[in-house]
């Protein structure tokens, strides 16, 4: 163990100066920058998602996994078109791309559809490269069909179990869900195959609990991800607005939970409210900006474009 810097100090040096250019890119698109809370009485409730507790005058605090609810109640309030850089928090993600603690850019642009968000997109990381890049972008469903052949409209579980055994031998297939295992085979299988920066689109509602789902296809919601070279780096979609929709979604998070053996989480009660008073339309997204650092400077390792890590 080492006092020093896991990251150069011109590695440094070039995250300040990254910063820079994301404040500049938002403020010439009159987006405020805002600052949220790091603990909260409540969480994300996604299965898949671990909060780290705290405690205050004996009180279970969380430390967010994303400012996303804390933001959308700033939305509700009025705030226009905001952003931020913000450190989150998750439990167990600890290695060469992971890390407990890391660094998100956060933002959400009113009167925006997922569509126009990834289009800022492309134009904020042609920005911070200084070139013009190439981006593919591609559905959920014919990802899924052109890589391992399976139509996700038309499969059961039992046939992507088997998919399962084939392609990631070892794996108790049997014990998994149908999203889990679309979720190995798109870490494990697929992901590894992409190259270059990969917009996946519309992806089932059952993976999008917080995503507006699509007019003309109700089984698929107006969420995105990124990906370069098979590295997810940003989740994003078209707001959900409605409040008692958002509820059965939380709830239905939690039985996830329950059934999966672990604790449900604390349902987000100010942010129902604020979904209530009315959230404007809009779409938002968050990258992790450790990564997109480790794609723009050609680093391996999430540790290389930390300050410090424990």
């Amino acid at each position: 163990m080492t006092w020093q810097p896991s990251a150069s100090l011109t590695v440094i040096q070039q995250r300040a100066l990254i910063y820079r250019q994301i404040r500049v890119f938002f403020d010439q698109r009159e987006c405020l920058e805002v600052d949220t809370p790091l603990l909260s009485s409540s969480t994300n409730t996604d299965a898949n998602i671990e909060s780290i507790k705290a405690s205050s005058l004996g009180k279970t605090l969380y430390l967010q996994t994303s400012p996303e609810f804390a933001m959308k109640r700033l939305l509700a309030a009025g705030s226009g078109s905001i952003y931020q850089i913000c450190h989150a928090f998750r439990e167990g993600e600890k290695g060469r791309r992971h890390n407990p603690e890391f660094t998100l850019l956060e933002w959400y642009r009113i009167g925006f559809d997922y569509e126009q968000l990834m289009d800022e997109m492309e134009c904020l990381i042609d920005n911070l490269s200084g070139k013009s890049n190439q981006y593919q972008r591609i559905s959920y469903r014919q990802l899924v069909l052109e890589h391992i052949s399976v139509d996700i409209d038309k499969v059961e579980l039992l046939e992507l179990q088997k998919k399962i055994d084939s392609l990631v031998p070892g794996t108790r297939s049997v014990e998994l869900g149908y999203d889990q295992c679309l979720d190995i085979l798109i870490s494990l299988v697929i992901a590894p195959e992409m190259k270059g920066y990969v917009f996946i689109y519309d992806y089932p509602v059952s993976q999008a609990a917080l995503a507006r789902v699509k007019t003309i296809n109700p089984a698929v919601a107006e969420r995105f991800e990124l990906f370069y070279d098979g590295l997810e780096l940003a989740n994003g979609f078209s707001e959900l607005c409605d409040s008692s929709q958002q509820r059965q979604r939380f709830e239905g998070d939690n039985n996830r939970r329950l059934d999966a053996g672990v604790e449900p989480y604390p349902i987000d009660e100010l942010l129902l409210s604020a979904l209530n008073s009315g959230l404007p339309e809009c779409a938002g997204v968050a990258i992790g900006l450790d990564r997109l650092l480790m794609v723009l400077l050609g680093k391996e390792s999430i540790d290389q474009v930390l300050s410090f890590v424990d």
